[in-house]
């Protein structure tokens, strides 16, 4: 196991190596970092796709950046390279590509750290909740830069109300989490959709109403298209070179704990990598992340912010709960209910719905393809409201509309199991 971390960390730690020399190379240094820089004071909130706000290097460097953060408080905390890890780090560099920076970010986690401590616990036991609440990131940056404060004030007050969104994040999460028992896998969507849809209400109170955005980028870039074939690459790379005397049965044995993985429901928490194996896992992301990217390819859709980030996402929760078996009758579900009502797949939130509603894989793992079809079809009826509820301040949307999505479906499948053991 020791060797299957240091194989987890040095696959993460490249691909934020890789990503940040490509935001380095990509224009010009200067560039990409007075791009950077501008993106921190940007509009965050959905769907804010940092390529068409600031072209692709600054995009790259900011993802690099947000993925150090993410590393570097896994390590402060003590935590070792695993499942969870790789999902929260994953996720918070796809969020990166079109909401997350380091701005908005560090507030949120600080006040996570110190919700720990006011309840005497460790920061590390809220770690992963810290790192997924950085999904209320676009908040911070709204109250910071677009409510038209005085800087003076805007800033404090900013880092403060993150703190404070931090600071109630863990007990929020443990309330959802008993809601979907574990059937939805972005269960702090569900948390920060809560938190967003009474911020939204107080503004709207208020006077001011918070509305989604659409900045959303459809040039082919030749550099986004390579970034999920080679992040698959260096997944393949590093089970071999975990048995470089006998690579072969390597890749032999990362196939059979595949294969393995695939008879796993994912319900909340599958670490495939701790369970499994970390070559099993390996391989399930690399698999499932060309799967996804081929078929944006073939589908002609833009492999710009948004779309990498749901990508992005899935890589790392091919680590902890998605498998193609368990995620595949969600999308046929999402993509069926696109057809018959009409909604053009191209368009941002159905395009997107595709792939954040694998978020209800364990449905399908848990109770069969059927049902997971039918979650699909669900979820993309409710998430095509659910960002207006919240005026795109919940970075997981897609995880807010399955969270609700799981709960009702969870709810009707428990209560037909009890009343038939009841009557028997």
């Amino acid at each position: 196991m020791v060797q299957g971390t240091k194989t987890l960390n040095a696959f993460v730690v490249v691909v934020m190596l890789g990503l940040f020399l490509a935001g380095l190379t990509s224009g010009g240094i200067v560039q990409a970092f007075r791009g950077f820089f501008r993106l921190q004071v940007a509009p965050a909130r959905l769907v804010s796709d940092f390529i068409a706000v600031e072209g692709v290097g600054p995009t790259l460097l900011n993802v690099a950046a947000v993925g150090l953060l993410g590393y570097l408080f896994v390590i402060l905390n003590g935590l070792r390279i695993s499942g969870a890890e790789l999902a929260a780090l994953f996720t918070m560099m796809g969020f990166a590509f079109f909401g997350k920076t380091l701005f908005n970010c560090i507030p949120i986690m600080l006040g996570v750290s110190l919700s720990a401590l006011i309840v005497k616990k460790k920061p590390r036991d809220y770690a992963l909740i810290a790192m997924f609440g950085t999904a209320m990131g676009p908040l911070i940056t709204f109250i910071a830069f677009e409510l038209g404060m005085r800087r003076v004030f805007a800033l404090p007050g900013s880092f403060v109300i993150g703190v404070g969104i931090g600071l109630v994040m863990p007990p929020l999460a443990i309330a959802m989490l008993r809601l979907h028992q574990g059937y939805n896998l972005y269960n702090i969507g569900l948390s920060a959709g809560f938190i967003g849809l009474f911020t939204a209400s107080l503004s709207h109170a208020a006077g001011a109403d918070i509305l989604p955005l659409t900045k959303w980028s459809t040039a082919a870039e030749p550099l986004l298209i390579a970034v999920i074939p080679a992040i698959a690459l260096l997944a393949l790379v590093c089970i071999v070179a975990a048995s470089p005397r006998r690579a072969g049965q390597g890749l032999a044995e990362a196939f059979r704990d595949f294969r393995k993985i695939l008879t796993m429901s994912g319900r909340l928490p599958s670490d495939f990598a701790d369970y499994v194996s970390p070559k099993g896992s390996l391989l399930n992301a690399a698999i499932l992340g060309m799967l996804f990217w081929l078929g944006i390819v073939l589908l002609g859709a833009p492999l710009n912010g948004p779309v990498l980030g749901s990508i992005f996402t899935i890589f790392g929760f091919a680590f902890f709960g998605k498998h193609p078996g368990n995620v595949l009758p969600v999308v046929f579900g999402v993509v069926g209910a696109i057809f018959l009502f009409g909604k053009d797949i191209y368009a941002p939130t159905p395009l997107l719905a595709i792939m954040f509603g694998t978020a209800l894989a364990p449905l399908a793992g848990e109770f069969g393809p059927v049902v997971g079809c039918i979650a699909g079809f669900l979820h993309l009826v409710i998430v095509d409201r659910t960002s207006v509820w919240h005026g795109g301040m919940d970075l997981y949307n897609n995880g807010f509309a399955a969270g609700l999505t799981a709960t009702l479906i969870v709810s009707i499948i428990e209560w037909y199991r009890s009343s038939r053991s009841g009557g028997e």
